[in-house]
């Protein structure tokens, strides 16, 4: 039976759970998951959350083009953000540079902006991935856009806290540096988030499901702030949220 809801809305309602109110957040340019899913936590349980999107005229109290969101991570003042890979790998490794070689990649990709410092700087980061496979999910990425891990001499501030896909939640365990199964979609198993994940995952027993979105979750996502975000997604908002 098909879910009532799409993936993008189940993994802006898990990621809407993880907010935290009273948190300053910044979402990059092409982030529509986590930017709904914020904004859907500021209309339920973090309305005094500071939301900054950029590309964002409502969500942006910046001059357009300026790097300030940058400077606030620097200066320690952003508490959470949000990152994404061609390949996330087992030591919390992010890739958004090449496939392949860098001197010879197969694929040749976008680029960083910036999320080599927001990795290190930003207090908390949840990454996030819109498939869950073992192209994704690699025992070592082809290149290394931004570390999970750093030496012990470094200083850092945040690193990785969560991977959020359409399968699962994925912890960051601080102790053993790996990703820990912290819960479990509907629709999916542990064997098939495991049998999806290019490296061995520790498996929390019991393992935990996560909770299906509520009607009061999916409502507001498909009405107040499915208004919001097609000011900013609306080729998103049409294809993957689904009107009220």
């Amino acid at each position: 039976m098909a879910q009532p809801y799409t993936p993008e809305e189940l993994m802006a309602v898990v990621i809407s759970r993880e907010v935290r109110d009273g948190e300053t957040i910044g979402i990059g340019a092409a982030s529509p998951v986590p930017a709904a899913g914020c904004i859907l936590a500021g209309q339920l349980h973090a309305p005094r959350a500071s939301i900054i999107i950029l590309g964002s005229e409502e969500y942006y109290p910046f001059p357009a083009g300026s790097s300030e969101l940058h400077f606030m991570a620097q200066k320690g003042e952003l508490d959470l953000f949000f990152l994404s890979g061609i390949q996330i790998d087992r030591a919390g490794n992010i890739n958004l540079h090449v496939l392949g070689t860098y001197e010879d990649p197969r694929v040749r990709l976008p680029g960083a902006y910036g999320s080599a410092m927001l990795y290190h700087m930003a207090r908390r980061v949840i990454l996030y991935r819109t498939e869950h496979t073992k192209r994704t999910f690699v025992e070592k990425v082809d290149f290394v856009t931004a570390a999970g891990v750093l030496p012990e001499s470094a200083s850092r501030e945040g690193g990785p806290s969560l991977v959020v896909t359409p399968r699962a939640m994925l912890a960051w365990d601080r102790e053993r540096r790996e990703w820990t199964l912290a819960a479990v979609h509907p629709g999916s198993t542990a064997i098939d988030v495991e049998e999806n994940t290019g490296f061995p995952l520790r498996v929390q027993q019991p393992v935990s499901m996560t909770p299906l979105p509520t009607r009061q979750e999916l409502r507001l996502l498909r009405t107040r702030v499915r208004d919001k975000l097609r000011k900013i997604y609306p080729g998103f908002v049409e294809r993957k949220i689904m009107p009220a």
